[in-house]
């Protein structure tokens, strides 16, 4: 897992630690120590801790103008142990959705694992976006089974053209916008069916 860094050639359109109104703000990492692991698994020193022992992110992209927030995870999603979507909500989102941002595109392909605990944290955060969203892309298939088993799916969109998306493919803000316009449709049909 050392070797997986997080998607780094979007650097020249957005660095989190440069951003003074993200939480990472000023963070400086090392390039060569090894920090943090999941487990017994060393994993990369760019990822951000979020305060879990299991799940890390980086923010890779963010556009206040238009409200979006491309975060990538990495590890296990444990909320049954660690709680991990209370520290992901009130020690990330709920600052990042302070300064406008209610639209986030969770980048899942390192996920390993999902255990559910409660979903009052995904439906706050889902509340909260009033006019946004948040979409899971490309989670692995026993990740998204057990999200849906939680009902977590409710609250985050999952599946459909959001699994094995080419995202890497895109620059950040065409990402947003064609997450954006997938949603659309996905909701106009939906809404179409009732």
């Amino acid at each position: 897992m050392h070797t997986i860094e997080p998607h780094y050639n979007w650097r020249d359109y957005y660095i989190a630690e440069e951003d003074g109104r993200s939480p990472f703000y000023g963070r400086e990492y090392s390039e060569f120590e090894f920090t943090h692991a999941i487990y017994d698994h060393c994993i990369h020193p760019q990822w951000d801790d979020i305060g879990s022992q299991t799940l890390f992110i980086k923010i890779l992209y963010a556009n206040y103008d238009y409200g979006y927030c491309i975060i990538e995870l990495i590890g296990e999603w444990n909320d049954l142990l660690y709680n991990d979507i209370m520290n992901l909500k009130r020690n990330i989102i709920d600052s990042l959705e302070t300064e406008g941002i209610n639209k986030f595109v969770l980048l899942g392909e390192h996920v390993l694992n999902f255990h559910a605990d409660g979903n009052d944290y995904y439906e706050e955060w889902s509340d909260e976006v009033d006019e946004g969203w948040i979409i899971g892309v490309n989670f692995r298939d026993h990740v998204l089974q057990e999200f849906e088993a939680a009902n977590i799916d409710f609250y985050i969109a999952f599946g459909g053209s959001f699994d094995n998306f080419s995202w890497r493919a895109y620059k950040p803000l065409q990402l947003c916008q064609k997450i954006d316009e997938l949603f659309t449709k996905r909701l106009t049909a939906y809404q179409h069916e009732e």
